[in-house]
Formats: C-alpha cells, structure tokens, sequence
C-alpha cells in the first residue's frame, strides 16, 4: 500500500471508478458561458438547479464512521478560516452548519460568477476579488480590497471559506493568501476536506476537479487548527504556507481513506 507521503502527492480521488474528461465540459462552457452572462434569470434558473443538485447528494451520502462532525468543529473554534483545495469543496455549501454564519471568498472572473451565485442560494456571504496569491505585495495591489473585507466579516463573527490553491498555479500548495489573512485576523486556519465514494474525476483540469455523485457515502475531516502570528516576517509566512498546505493535503488524504478504505 503506497505511504501518506506517496498519496499526498499523488492524489487519492484520482484512483476513482467514475472518471471523466474535462474537454466535453469545457467546450459546453465556453459554448453557454456569453448568453449566461447576459441572462441574469438563467443564471438563477441555472444556479437554484446546481444548489438542489449539491443538497441532495450531501443528502444520499451519509457520513461514515470516523468522520467529523461540522457542528462541534466549527463550534469550537469559531470565527476561523477554512481551506479547502480546488476541485475539492463542492459538497461544502451544503454540509456547513447552517446555524454560522459564513463569509467565501470568489474571483472576479466571469466563470466565477455562478459558483457564486449557487453560494449565495445556499446562505453563504460572498466576497469577490483575488486572494490566492497573497502576502505583503498583493495586499498593497489588488488583493487588498478582499483581504480587507474578509477580515471586516471575522471581526463581526463571520467564518470564511477560501480556497487555499492559487487558480490555475500548482494544485494542491497553498498560496500566501490566506496565510495573510490568518496574520491579519489573528484568527487559526483550519483544513476542511471533504469526499464521496461515488464521484468523477475531470481528469483534463488543472485541479482534477471532482464531481460528488449521489448514493453513496461520505467523509469529511477537519485538521487542527493553524495560527499565524501577527509579527510574522516573510520567512515565518512561508513555514505557514508549507504547513498549510501539509496539513490540507494530510485531510484530503485521510477522507479518502476513510471512504475508499486504501484500495
């Protein structure tokens, strides 16, 4: 049986039964994506479907022993700021206590529009703008309006959801993003995975992006909390961003171990 170190770099969901191609989906995207813009009922239309959709396989995937429960971790800690990888979180929307409020983050990017959308139909706060790239540099560019009003909505209680990859860079390594955030909120990052036994894997994207399928079963592991000191300097952000990115790849890991029991 390969080692946890083999399968955090190698990922464990692309050993699914289910797989499919990224270029169908694509091509479908490209080919909707202008009259979507410009219809902004089909968008609802559109993301009120994708929202039903993630409900109700949350809903034909019961959770399997040794997973955690939502409810007490975010209990616990709250506010704190949960990572999630690229490709990973679609089930997350709907498996969110709905009794905490929740802030996400999303891109300002027009295929960005809808998960947004869908977001919002699910009862979560959305902030757009960049985030991944972080630290110093990008705070002081573009990513400063966003990092600004994520740290607003921790302040008033709010817990953020972000994704912790860099769009379209090296999937499954955290950028300095949301270590920023972390430094100016005071507040811990906390890994969040989460995985289906039935699912299939766009083998073609960047981020083997993972569609979650109904019935079957479901895992979902939260890591420890990881806190960034205020005074951090650039060599400390970057001990973070590696422990980050060990510690969400170690998530991922154990929930699908959890669901897929090392075959």
């Amino acid at each position: 049986m390969p080692n946890k170190t083999a399968m955090s770099s190698a990922p464990v969901e692309a050993r699914s039964r289910v797989r499919g191609g990224a270029r169908p989906m694509k091509s479908f995207w490209r080919r909707i994506r202008e009259p979507l813009a410009e219809s902004p009922t089909l968008k609802n239309i559109i993301a009120s479907f994708i929202a039903a959709a993630v409900r109700f396989v949350v809903r034909t995937n019961p959770t399997v022993e040794g997973s955690h429960d939502a409810e007490r971790k975010v209990a616990g800690n709250a506010p704190m700021i949960f990572a999630m990888w690229h490709g990973q979180h679609l089930l997350a929307p709907a498996l969110y206590p709905r009794d905490n409020p929740v802030v996400a983050l999303f891109s300002r990017s027009a295929d960005a529009e809808l998960n947004a959308l869908v977001a919002e139909k699910m009862g979560i706060a959305i902030v757009r703008g960049s985030g991944g790239r972080g630290g110093v540099q990008s705070v002081k560019k573009g990513g400063a309006s966003a990092l600004i009003q994520l740290k607003r909505h921790i302040d008033s209680g709010f817990n953020v959801a972000m994704i912790a990859d860099v769009s379209h860079g090296k999937a499954r390594e955290a950028g300095l993003g949301i270590v920023t955030l972390a430094r100016l909120s005071g507040r811990p990052v906390v890994p969040v995975a989460v995985a289906t036994s039935r699912r299939k894997v766009l083998e073609g994207t960047w981020d083997k992006t993972t569609i979650n399928l109904p019935f079957g079963r479901s895992a979902i592991i939260f890591g420890d909390p990881i806190y960034v000191d205020a005074e951090a300097d650039d060599e400390r952000m970057e001990q973070k961003r590696r422990q980050i990115t060990d510690a969400l790849n170690s998530a991922t890991h154990d929930a699908y171990q959890l669901i897929d029991g090392g075959q």
